[in-house]
């Protein structure tokens, strides 16, 4: 045998060698070829993985947690892929959770999968995120790497702002319990020719739903909870992207929220029509007739967001978004009874306060912060008042804050509620805003300035 061969197969045999010593350590390590093999290389596998775990998140209907996960695919990866290659692999049903709807207006059903079908619908998600990114129309904001909700209102507000006052605001009835799987899948194959995947996708969408230990069929919808479902809603909806763009019409759409602005009443209620008939007729979608109207964008609300009247439009804090956050803080409140102030600050309050300002500082109008702090203040007095319960100890707590010995004294036996006494004068004199600095509390109009000064 020449040497120059046996030199060939020795240097295989070792590559044979170290993949099967890597493959001891890596579940994830394979070769790429087609789609499937790109979905199930190990770069693509351990980005999902980083993914999934990062996430966290509920088990499925196995009960395998996201940290049991890592050492399943260590003795099983190499069977699962395997199953993907040759297009066997079964999803298993998923877990249905109802959650309450914003506003308290309702439930709606999410699709919980098993741990390691989220890692596969995240591995899929990646390979076809890069097919089909580049052609998804500029005014889709949902869902999609570098786009974010508060690009959508500030275009929205660019529209208005030419004179388009008025808008269409379409709401697809059950959107992610409604999609038609053919119509879906037949936007997916436009653009994917692996039938492995194809019909991965398939199963992954008619997978049964788990309820009370039962398993239904489902032949429509994608239920939320997914990897996948934010991006195939993307996908079939980017038929109506592509449409509207043709009409010319100025839009902005986030996941199934679609606004449309127009210049007129009667030429939104035309375009509600014609939209509404094609949505129904070739996208085998349902408008919700009940919250679709044309209507001035002041008077609505588009992700979270409203709209001033004047000239030059501006945007604010919808109405409504302000009194969800008010009844989110109150559970809030409540569950803080009885405990102490700084640590109910520091541990629950302060990230719900930084998280909601930090979407809606966008907004142009201000005064909203500076009445939610004070009202926030208030809740915390509030707090402080009901955990002192006796006069006496209201009394004494009071003089230590500084008040007069009369001041006091009137302050703690007034007779009144906690309500009334978080917002009387003795309480805010006793704690002003410098006190709930000084424990760190996040300052909804401190933190708004401040966003307002660096742009």
């Amino acid at each position: 045998m020449p040497k120059s061969e046996d030199r060939g197969r020795n240097s295989r045999g070792q590559a044979v060698v170290r993949h099967a010593e890597a493959a001891a350590k890596d579940p994830f390590c394979s070769e790429a070829q087609g789609l499937m093999e790109r979905v199930v290389e190990r770069g693509n596998m351990h980005a999902a993985w980083k993914r999934v775990r990062a996430n966290g998140g509920a088990p499925g209907v196995d009960g395998t947690t996201v940290e049991e996960l890592w050492p399943w695919l260590h003795a099983n990866w190499s069977r699962v892929k395997v199953e993907l290659l040759d297009g066997r692999y079964e999803p298993q049903a998923v877990r249905k959770v109802e959650i309450p709807k914003p506003g308290g207006k309702g439930t709606r059903a999410l699709g919980i999968p098993t741990v390691l079908d989220r890692l596969i619908q995240q591995a899929l998600h990646q390979q076809l995120l890069s097919i089909f990114e580049v052609g998804f129309s500029e005014h889709s904001y949902g869902f999609r790497p570098g786009r974010s909700a508060v690009q959508a209102v500030t275009a929205a507000r660019g529209y208005v702002r030419e004179g388009r006052r008025w808008v269409v605001d379409l709401d697809l009835e059950k959107f992610f319990d409604r999609v038609n799987h053919d119509v879906l899948m037949s936007r997916v194959a436009r653009r994917v020719e692996d039938k492995r995947v194809l019909r991965l996708i398939r199963r992954y969408l008619s997978a049964g739903v788990m309820e009370g230990g039962l398993v239904s069929p489902r032949e429509e919808g994608t239920p939320q909870g997914g990897p996948l479902s934010p991006l195939l809603s993307n996908i079939l909806l980017d038929d109506l992207d592509r449409e509207l763009e043709k009409r010319g019409h100025r839009f902005c759409r986030y996941a199934d929220d679609c606004n449309i602005y127009v210049r007129s009443r009667r030429s939104g209620e035309r375009v509600m029509a014609s939209v509404t008939q094609y949505l129904e007729q070739r996208l085998k979608l349902k408008v919700n007739a009940e919250k679709s109207t044309v209507d001035r964008p002041w008077r609505r609300k588009f992700l979270g967001y409203s709209m001033t009247m004047q000239r030059i439009s501006l945007l604010r804090v919808a109405p409504e978004s302000v009194r969800r956050f008010r009844t989110k803080l109150r559970l809030c409140f409540r569950r803080g009874r009885g405990r102490n102030i700084a640590r109910f600050i520091r541990e629950d309050l302060n990230a719900k306060l930084r998280g909601w300002v930090n979407y809606f500082r966008h907004s142009d109008a201000k005064g909203v912060f500076r009445d939610l702090d004070s009202w926030i203040r208030r809740r915390l007095r509030n707090l402080i008042w009901r955990q002192w319960r006796r006069s006496r100890t209201r009394w004494k707590r009071l003089l230590q804050r500084g008040l007069s010995t009369e001041r006091a004294r009137k302050g703690a036996g007034n007779g009144r509620g906690p309500w009334w006494n978080s917002g009387a004068s003795h309480m805010n004199e006793a704690f002003p805003k410098r006190y709930f600095d000084q424990l760190d509390l996040v300052s909804l109009f401190d933190s708004y300035m401040r966003f307002q000064y660096r742009r």
